[in-house]
């Protein structure tokens, strides 16, 4: 029986970075004698045990064959005849089929080392093209190592993968898992980028990859069309380090562009209603978690109105404020003005142009916040009128904040 650290905590040392979970591959071994050394069975298609003190996974070394379409149409061999050679042909990327010994020595049978010191994503074996998955997660790696290159003969089987139809037998969960992992890496626009290269991007995302080619307002540039528009603002929603629904919401903000008819360019009138509709279907489709469903449709709703908070009145910012459930939810909408943030920024030029529009709100809802709603309530003499009282009351506080008269309306 041997035991070989593998795969990310292999690279990730060799790369300086730091290792978070460590993989260990055993050779030589059955079911039977990793029970007998107290170790857990957790794998349900095949053996992959908790080690009895770290808790670590030990996987016994094994060998796939495909046997239908999909990423779940495999066959696993896991005899103690497979070898470390067999386990590591398996693997999707030359850098993480490296293992290594418990003397510390490097196994490299597929020259993972220097695809890394040559900053490549480069398939193992012709057996990439066997799992859809595969393009996904070489995407999102893309977005993890932004100087990282993927070998032409790579993209190449990619877009085979696509031709094939074989990225169409994805699970929709599986999809959101890759994509809520690349959207959380140092450059997101990376992944989506690869996507598009190899096609799979108009298969799982098309109402995002139709924005590509689609003018933005002539005043926003009229170099950047809507896709590269939408991943500059995701970027500037990694780099502001937004949690995941923000950063989810910037990629969907403006979907609605790419189905406004041609003689409405480059204004894009509606398009926010539009945006609202094609935000949720994607998130039926793909089983998205209900926080970023929520925050995407609000960001895709109301992110025009929240860029124009400096010419709004104080009426109107209260309806905005109670719309979007502001009062009991600030949590999320300040998580909507961090969207909005990244929309506004992610423009050429923009990047260091201070946004009035989230330091208005912020301030606008802490005043009618602090709007006493008991006392209105207990001096209105008409139960039905309260709320009608309250808003007032909260626009009063917002008109004062704004200087300006609480009867203005918009």
């Amino acid at each position: 029986m041997q035991v070989f650290a593998v795969g990310g905590a292999v690279r990730d040392e060799l790369l300086g970075l730091p290792v978070k979970d460590r993989d260990y591959v055993v050779v030589g071994a059955s079911p039977d004698e990793m029970l007998a050394r107290g170790f857990r069975p957790v794998g349900r298609g095949f053996p992959v045990f908790l080690h009895p003190q770290s808790h670590e996974e030990y996987a016994l070394a094994r060998t796939e064959r495909k046997t239908a379409p999909g990423y779940k149409g495999f066959a696993f061999s896991a005899t103690p005849e497979v070898s470390l050679s067999d386990d590591l042909a398996r693997r999707d990327l030359t850098i993480n089929a490296i293992a290594r010994a418990a003397d510390g020595s490097l196994i490299d049978p597929y020259q993972g080392v220097a695809d890394l010191t040559a900053g490549m994503l480069r398939h193992v074996g012709p057996a990439f093209v066997e799992d859809p998955v595969r393009v996904l997660r070489l995407a999102r790696f893309a977005a993890r190592f932004t100087s990282f290159t993927v070998a032409p003969e790579t993209m190449a089987l990619m877009r085979t993968m696509v031709a094939n139809g074989e990225v169409d037998h994805l699970v929709a969960e599986r999809v959101w898992q890759e994509l809520a992992k690349g959207l959380m890496e140092q450059r997101p626009s990376r992944m989506f980028a690869i996507l598009r290269e190899s096609g799979a991007l108009a298969r799982l995302l098309p109402e995002l990859d139709r924005l590509y080619g689609v003018p933005q307002r002539a005043d926003y540039h009229p170099e950047i069309d809507t896709g590269v528009h939408v991943m500059m603002v995701v970027d500037q929603s990694a780099q502001r380090d937004c949690p995941l629904p923000v950063r989810f919401a910037a990629l969907l903000h403006d979907l609605g562009k790419g189905t406004t008819p041609d003689a409405d360019l480059p204004r894009h009138p509606g398009h926010e209603e539009r945006s609202v509709e094609l935000v949720r279907k994607v998130c039926a489709r793909l089983k998205v978690p209900v926080d970023c469903r929520e925050l995407a449709i609000l960001v895709a709703r109301h992110h025009g109105n929240i860029h124009r908070g400096p010419q709004l009145t104080a009426a109107t910012i209260v309806r905005l404020l109670e719309s979007t459930d502001a009062l009991r939810r600030p949590g999320r909408f300040d998580q909507l003005l961090q969207a909005c943030a990244c929309d506004f920024h992610g423009r050429l030029g923009w990047q260091n142009v201070p946004y009035p529009a989230a330091p208005l709100f912020r301030q606008a809802l802490a005043e009618i916040r602090r709007v006493d709603v008991a006392a209105i309530a207990r001096s209105c003499a008409e139960p039905a009128k309260i709320s009608a009282c309250a808003h007032q009351a909260r626009v009063a506080a917002v008109a004062r904040m704004l200087d300006g008269p609480a009867s203005q309306t918009s």
